[in-house]
Protein backbone atom coordinates (compact mmCIF):
# COMPACT_ATOMS: atom_id res chain seq x y z
CA UNK A 1 0.00 0.00 0.00
CA UNK A 2 1.07 3.56 -1.02
CA UNK A 3 2.56 5.81 2.09
CA UNK A 4 -0.10 8.36 2.40
CA UNK A 5 2.61 10.92 4.08
CA UNK A 6 0.36 11.52 6.95
CA UNK A 7 2.28 9.43 9.73
CA UNK A 8 3.11 12.29 12.65
CA UNK A 9 1.70 15.45 10.40
CA UNK A 10 -0.19 17.61 12.90
CA UNK A 11 -4.08 17.85 11.98
CA UNK A 12 -6.85 19.72 13.48
CA UNK A 13 -10.77 18.46 13.24
CA UNK A 14 -12.97 20.90 14.39
CA UNK A 15 -16.64 19.20 15.63
CA UNK A 16 -14.72 16.46 16.38
CA UNK A 17 -16.35 14.96 19.54
CA UNK A 18 -18.97 12.97 17.31
CA UNK A 19 -20.31 12.19 14.50
CA UNK A 20 -18.52 12.69 11.29
CA UNK A 21 -16.04 14.61 12.76
CA UNK A 22 -14.80 12.39 15.12
CA UNK A 23 -15.03 9.40 12.47
CA UNK A 24 -12.41 11.87 10.97
CA UNK A 25 -10.18 12.79 13.53
CA UNK A 26 -10.02 8.72 14.23
CA UNK A 27 -9.05 8.03 10.50
CA UNK A 28 -6.23 10.57 10.36
CA UNK A 29 -5.20 9.23 13.89
CA UNK A 30 -4.99 5.67 12.35
CA UNK A 31 -2.53 7.18 9.34
CA UNK A 32 -0.37 7.54 12.35
CA UNK A 33 -0.83 11.49 12.40
CA UNK A 34 -1.31 13.96 16.16
CA UNK A 35 -4.83 14.64 16.01
CA UNK A 36 -6.23 17.58 17.82
CA UNK A 37 -10.33 17.29 18.45
CA UNK A 38 -12.03 20.68 18.81
CA UNK A 39 -15.14 21.23 19.59
CA UNK A 40 -17.38 22.88 22.22
CA UNK A 41 -18.85 19.60 23.80
CA UNK A 42 -16.48 17.78 26.17
CA UNK A 43 -18.73 15.65 27.53
CA UNK A 44 -16.74 12.91 25.79
CA UNK A 45 -13.16 14.44 25.32
CA UNK A 46 -11.28 11.95 27.56
CA UNK A 47 -12.69 8.89 26.15
CA UNK A 48 -12.06 10.48 22.42
CA UNK A 49 -8.53 10.89 23.47
CA UNK A 50 -7.93 7.39 24.86
CA UNK A 51 -9.08 6.40 21.19
CA UNK A 52 -7.45 8.76 19.22
CA UNK A 53 -4.32 7.60 21.37
CA UNK A 54 -4.81 3.97 20.82
CA UNK A 55 -4.80 4.82 16.97
CA UNK A 56 -1.72 7.09 16.79
CA UNK A 57 -0.21 7.26 20.52
CA UNK A 58 -0.31 11.16 20.00
CA UNK A 59 -3.81 12.87 20.45
CA UNK A 60 -5.54 15.97 22.14
CA UNK A 61 -8.95 18.07 23.38
CA UNK A 62 -9.47 21.07 22.68
CA UNK A 63 -12.97 23.02 23.86
CA UNK A 64 -13.34 25.42 21.48
CA UNK A 65 -15.95 27.77 20.36
CA UNK A 66 -15.52 28.60 16.56
CA UNK A 67 -17.64 31.57 16.21
CA UNK A 68 -15.25 33.06 19.16
CA UNK A 69 -12.19 34.27 17.54
CA UNK A 70 -10.07 34.32 20.60
CA UNK A 71 -11.41 30.79 21.54
CA UNK A 72 -9.77 29.88 18.28
CA UNK A 73 -6.59 31.34 18.96
CA UNK A 74 -6.28 29.31 22.19
CA UNK A 75 -7.14 26.30 20.07
CA UNK A 76 -4.33 27.02 17.98
CA UNK A 77 -2.26 28.20 21.02
CA UNK A 78 -2.57 25.25 22.55
CA UNK A 79 -1.64 22.84 19.28
CA UNK A 80 1.41 24.27 18.93
CA UNK A 81 2.43 24.61 22.45
CA UNK A 82 2.45 20.75 22.18
CA UNK A 83 3.73 20.27 18.60
CA UNK A 84 4.83 23.23 17.19
CA UNK A 85 3.00 22.99 13.97
CA UNK A 86 -0.10 22.36 11.92
CA UNK A 87 -0.11 20.82 9.01
CA UNK A 88 -3.76 19.93 8.17
CA UNK A 89 -6.93 21.70 9.31
CA UNK A 90 -10.58 19.76 8.55
CA UNK A 91 -13.47 22.68 9.06
CA UNK A 92 -16.39 20.04 9.86
CA UNK A 93 -17.95 21.87 12.90
CA UNK A 94 -21.36 22.38 11.78
CA UNK A 95 -25.30 22.70 13.04
CA UNK A 96 -28.37 22.77 11.66
CA UNK A 97 -31.66 25.28 12.42
CA UNK A 98 -33.74 23.72 9.45
CA UNK A 99 -37.04 26.08 8.47
CA UNK A 100 -39.34 27.51 5.87
CA UNK A 101 -38.26 30.91 4.47
CA UNK A 102 -41.65 31.36 4.99
CA UNK A 103 -44.92 28.88 5.61
CA UNK A 104 -48.13 30.15 4.58
CA UNK A 105 -51.54 28.30 5.34
CA UNK A 106 -54.63 29.77 3.84
CA UNK A 107 -52.82 32.39 2.32
CA UNK A 108 -51.36 33.37 5.42
CA UNK A 109 -48.05 33.49 6.29
CA UNK A 110 -47.89 31.59 9.52
CA UNK A 111 -44.43 31.35 10.68
CA UNK A 112 -40.82 32.37 8.67
CA UNK A 113 -37.44 31.34 9.49
CA UNK A 114 -35.94 33.56 12.59
CA UNK A 115 -32.92 35.76 12.34
CA UNK A 116 -31.53 33.58 15.08
CA UNK A 117 -32.10 30.87 13.01
CA UNK A 118 -30.26 32.16 10.00
CA UNK A 119 -27.31 33.93 12.18
CA UNK A 120 -26.51 30.68 14.41
CA UNK A 121 -25.99 28.51 11.38
CA UNK A 122 -23.99 31.66 9.49
CA UNK A 123 -21.77 31.85 12.66
CA UNK A 124 -20.84 28.29 13.29
CA UNK A 125 -20.73 26.97 9.29
CA UNK A 126 -19.14 29.67 7.50
CA UNK A 127 -18.11 32.16 10.58
CA UNK A 128 -16.43 29.43 12.10
CA UNK A 129 -14.52 27.83 8.82
CA UNK A 130 -13.46 31.57 8.58
CA UNK A 131 -11.75 32.41 11.97
CA UNK A 132 -10.06 28.81 12.05
CA UNK A 133 -8.77 29.11 8.52
CA UNK A 134 -7.33 32.37 9.43
CA UNK A 135 -6.10 31.32 12.23
CA UNK A 136 -4.21 28.28 11.27
CA UNK A 137 -3.61 29.64 7.87
CA UNK A 138 -0.01 31.15 8.98
CA UNK A 139 1.17 28.53 10.47
CA UNK A 140 0.71 25.90 8.14
CA UNK A 141 2.61 28.89 5.54
CA UNK A 142 5.16 28.80 8.29
CA UNK A 143 5.61 25.33 8.33
CA UNK A 144 6.21 25.12 4.31
CA UNK A 145 2.60 24.11 3.54
CA UNK A 146 0.18 21.79 4.09
CA UNK A 147 -4.00 20.84 3.55
CA UNK A 148 -6.81 22.37 4.35
CA UNK A 149 -10.32 20.73 3.82
CA UNK A 150 -13.40 22.46 4.61
CA UNK A 151 -17.34 20.94 5.18
CA UNK A 152 -19.76 21.96 2.42
CA UNK A 153 -22.71 19.66 1.53
CA UNK A 154 -24.94 17.96 -1.72
CA UNK A 155 -27.26 20.37 -0.32
CA UNK A 156 -24.78 23.20 -1.10
CA UNK A 157 -24.84 22.31 -4.66
CA UNK A 158 -28.34 21.32 -5.58
CA UNK A 159 -30.86 23.79 -3.02
CA UNK A 160 -33.03 22.09 -0.55
CA UNK A 161 -35.98 22.68 0.76
CA UNK A 162 -35.91 24.08 4.75
CA UNK A 163 -32.54 24.64 4.37
CA UNK A 164 -32.33 28.46 3.57
CA UNK A 165 -29.65 29.37 6.31
CA UNK A 166 -27.54 25.78 6.08
CA UNK A 167 -27.04 26.10 2.06
CA UNK A 168 -26.36 29.48 2.64
CA UNK A 169 -23.50 28.64 4.33
CA UNK A 170 -22.48 25.56 2.30
CA UNK A 171 -22.63 27.13 -0.99
CA UNK A 172 -20.27 30.29 0.43
CA UNK A 173 -18.01 27.80 1.93
CA UNK A 174 -17.45 26.14 -1.93
CA UNK A 175 -16.81 29.56 -3.02
CA UNK A 176 -14.42 30.18 -0.09
CA UNK A 177 -12.50 26.92 -0.79
CA UNK A 178 -11.92 28.24 -4.44
CA UNK A 179 -10.80 31.46 -3.68
CA UNK A 180 -8.12 29.98 -0.37
CA UNK A 181 -6.74 27.37 -3.34
CA UNK A 182 -5.90 30.48 -5.37
CA UNK A 183 -4.77 32.69 -2.76
CA UNK A 184 -2.90 29.88 -1.02
CA UNK A 185 -1.80 27.29 -3.28
CA UNK A 186 1.62 29.71 -3.94
CA UNK A 187 2.80 28.95 -0.29
CA UNK A 188 2.15 25.12 -0.90
CA UNK A 189 -1.21 24.83 0.66
CA UNK A 190 -3.75 23.14 -0.67
CA UNK A 191 -7.99 23.77 0.30
CA UNK A 192 -10.42 21.52 -1.20
CA UNK A 193 -14.28 20.41 0.13
CA UNK A 194 -16.15 17.64 0.51
CA UNK A 195 -19.97 17.68 -0.22
CA UNK A 196 -21.42 14.75 1.87
CA UNK A 197 -24.61 13.18 0.81
CA UNK A 198 -27.56 12.11 3.35
CA UNK A 199 -25.24 10.31 6.10
CA UNK A 200 -26.20 8.00 8.98
CA UNK A 201 -24.60 9.81 11.62
CA UNK A 202 -26.23 8.97 15.39
CA UNK A 203 -28.48 12.28 14.68
CA UNK A 204 -29.81 11.42 11.38
CA UNK A 205 -30.80 8.00 12.93
CA UNK A 206 -32.97 9.07 15.62
CA UNK A 207 -34.74 10.99 12.67
CA UNK A 208 -38.30 9.64 12.06
CA UNK A 209 -38.48 6.00 9.93
CA UNK A 210 -40.21 8.44 7.15
CA UNK A 211 -37.29 10.70 6.99
CA UNK A 212 -34.81 8.01 6.78
CA UNK A 213 -36.97 5.99 4.20
CA UNK A 214 -37.25 9.45 2.03
CA UNK A 215 -33.53 9.66 2.44
CA UNK A 216 -32.19 6.08 1.17
CA UNK A 217 -35.36 6.34 -1.72
CA UNK A 218 -33.95 9.59 -2.87
CA UNK A 219 -30.43 7.75 -3.04
CA UNK A 220 -29.12 5.81 -5.83
CA UNK A 221 -26.94 3.63 -3.71
CA UNK A 222 -29.79 2.83 -1.47
CA UNK A 223 -28.92 3.56 1.56
CA UNK A 224 -27.16 5.96 3.80
CA UNK A 225 -23.47 6.71 4.02
CA UNK A 226 -21.36 6.34 6.59
CA UNK A 227 -19.48 8.49 8.56
CA UNK A 228 -16.30 6.71 7.81
CA UNK A 229 -16.62 7.28 4.43
CA UNK A 230 -16.19 10.51 4.39
CA UNK A 231 -13.26 10.61 7.09
CA UNK A 232 -11.96 8.47 4.26
CA UNK A 233 -12.27 11.27 1.59
CA UNK A 234 -10.67 13.63 4.00
CA UNK A 235 -7.96 11.25 4.10
CA UNK A 236 -7.62 11.01 1.11
CA UNK A 237 -8.01 14.61 0.19
CA UNK A 238 -5.20 15.33 2.85
CA UNK A 239 -3.11 12.74 1.66
CA UNK A 240 0.39 12.84 -0.91
CA UNK A 241 -1.82 10.69 -3.15
CA UNK A 242 -3.99 13.75 -3.89
CA UNK A 243 -1.16 16.03 -4.49
CA UNK A 244 -1.84 17.70 -7.29
CA UNK A 245 -5.44 18.39 -6.22
CA UNK A 246 -6.66 21.48 -5.07
CA UNK A 247 -10.00 23.86 -5.29
CA UNK A 248 -12.15 21.25 -6.16
CA UNK A 249 -15.20 20.46 -4.11
CA UNK A 250 -15.41 16.30 -4.01
CA UNK A 251 -19.37 14.74 -3.73
CA UNK A 252 -19.46 11.87 -1.30
CA UNK A 253 -23.82 11.47 -1.86
CA UNK A 254 -24.41 8.02 -3.45
CA UNK A 255 -25.47 9.89 -5.93
CA UNK A 256 -28.09 11.94 -4.13
CA UNK A 257 -29.93 15.01 -5.68
CA UNK A 258 -31.83 16.42 -2.91
CA UNK A 259 -35.17 17.06 -3.97
CA UNK A 260 -35.46 14.70 -6.60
Amino acid sequence: MKDTGLRNKVVIVTGGSSGIGRATALRFAQEGAKVAAWDVNDAVADGLVKELEAASGQAMFCKVNVTDAQSVQAGVDAVLARWKRIDVLVNNAGILRDGLLVKVKDGTVVSSMSEEQFDSVINVNLKGVFLATRAVAPHVIAGGGGVILNASSVVGLYGNFGQTNYIATKGAVIAMTKTWARELGRHHIRVNAVAPGYIGTEMVKQMPEKILDSMVSHTPLGRLGKPEEIADAYCWLASDQASFVTGTVLSVDGGVVPGT
